[in-house]
């Protein structure tokens, strides 16, 4: 009778697991994971690389970097190509590769983007088959380290954004701990030392087929006007705009955060806490002497990283304003007392004059576009930057918007007088509160952000 009801439940079992998505499933495993690893601290995950080419893994790992889209990598390919040529031969393909162990990564596509300062930030693009890879890979082992992450850590991570780290800095601030030093890691992603950062996957993952794949991704050359550089001989770097990059820079940082939070150690005496967002971090405490930062160089030249000395910056956070992550922080008068003071939080005007360069440029691309599908291309522009920036009971974006709405205003207003030749029905007609009341445009005004956004 007892194995006729061991069989009912594994049948019950079985049958409720076929039900369930490739989502859940993928989510049930991670839970799994992390459960563990948050039990032990110390268990080293050993079988791992055969569940990465299980078919619901890589059906999910698709959808999600379908999801993020982003542009083809060395060989050109887009979603859309594999998409008619056939997903499942595509997904079948990489399946039988990981399970010969016949996979090996293509070089990775260099692009730059424009930074706010005028210079290039390298991006390194790997096709979308290695992509899908890393992502399965990356959905195993992410749980795994989440468990030893710590809480000061809120940059690329589940359920964690900018949001959450801007929040913790005002209640600091509010806490006293008013003297800042906003640090800036030279070109973090590119400095990542392979070794050092092997040794910490392996902390946790004895696989040893799972690390010879990331080992693999960690030396794949880079590919830039025809030519290869990297490879086999370079030992620092991981590309930034991999699937996996934003894990392997948590995991090193990760040693950082535990470093300022350790209980015997100089940090954790003197009150200092730590705020950071990938590789932009703030210190913040009632003093930060001379000794924390000489402490805080040292670390960082143990850890094979080097701080840039012109960007790094200490504030007395009450009779300076500092900016981090796209806002700024000021100690400001109240608007109906001279006396008391408040802690604003609110978009910084380099993030104004970013905004401001993009919605210019997107307005250029679309210059031919019909008003309703003009007006879905910039609502899409303008809801992502207002809900970036409008973090409920923490930021003050009202002035900012209305400075934004202004420009726009004005922007569409030259826009449709350009276009006045060939006979525009808006020139002249107050353009944008016509798009707005007529066709939807978002006006920042009056935007407020949706629970859900």
């Amino acid at each position: 009778m007892e194995d006729n009801l061991r069989k009912n439940e594994k049948g019950y079992y079985a049958r409720k697991k076929a039900q369930m998505s490739d989502n859940e499933r993928v989510r049930d495993f991670q839970r799994k994971l992390y459960q563990k690893a948050k039990q032990n601290k110390t268990f080293r995950f050993y079988s791992l690389y055969d569940k990465l080419y299980v078919h619901y893994v890589l059906r999910e790992a698709y959808r999600r970097c379908r999801a993020n889209n982003g542009a083809p990598g060395i060989d050109g390919l887009t979603f859309d190509d594999i998409e008619k040529e056939g997903l499942i031969p595509f997904l079948n393909n990489i399946q039988e590769e990981l399970r010969t162990k016949t996979y090996r990564p293509q070089p990775v596509k260099r692009k730059y983007i424009s930074k706010a300062n005028g210079k290039l930030r390298p991006l390194g693009i790997p096709t979308i088959k290695d992509r899908v890879i890393q992502m399965a890979c990356k959905m195993f082992i992410e749980p795994i380290f989440e468990a030893d992450f710590e809480n000061e850590s809120y940059g690329f991570r589940p359920k964690r954004d900018a949001g959450g780290a801007v929040r913790q800095i005002k209640e600091n601030l509010k806490n006293g701990l008013t003297e800042v030093l906003d640090a800036d890691l030279s070109s973090y992603f590119d400095t990542i030392p392979h070794k050092e950062l092997l040794i910490l996957l392996g902390k946790r993952i004895s696989d040893r087929h799972v690390l010879h794949l990331i080992k693999m991704w960690l030396k794949t050359p880079i590919s830039e006007k025809g030519k290869l550089s990297g490879g086999k001989k370079s030992k620092r770097g991981t590309p930034q705009g991999g699937v996996i990059s934003p894990l392997f820079a948590n995991i090193y940082l990760n040693t950082l955060d535990k470093a300022v939070n350790r209980k015997d150690g100089i940090f954790k005496r003197m009150g200092i806490k730590i705020v950071r967002y990938a590789d932009d971090f703030v210190l913040m405490g009632r003093t930060i002497s001379a000794d924390a930062e000489w402490y805080l160089q040292g670390l960082m030249k143990r850890f094979k990283l080097e701080i840039n000395t012109q960007k790094t910056n200490k504030v007395d956070a009450k009779e300076k304003a500092f900016d981090f992550l796209g806002f700024t922080f000021r100690f400001d008068k109240d608007l109906f007392g001279q006396e008391k003071k408040y802690w604003n939080v609110e978009p910084s005007k380099k993030s104004l004059k970013k905004f401001s360069v993009k919605f210019s440029e997107r307005l250029k691309e679309i210059r031919h576009y019909g008003k309703r599908d003009l007006v879905k291309e910039l609502n899409m522009l303008l809801r992502g930057w207002l809900n970036y920036f409008e973090i409920p009971k923490v930021s003050y974006p009202a002035k900012i918007n209305r400075r934004l709405r202004w420009y726009i205003m004005m922007k569409l207003y030259r826009y449709y007088k350009r276009k006045s030749q060939r006979r525009c029905k808006l020139y002249n007609q107050g353009a944008f509160n016509i798009l707005v009341k007529r066709y939807g445009l978002i006006n920042p005004a009056t935007y407020r952000r949706s629970v859900n956004a």
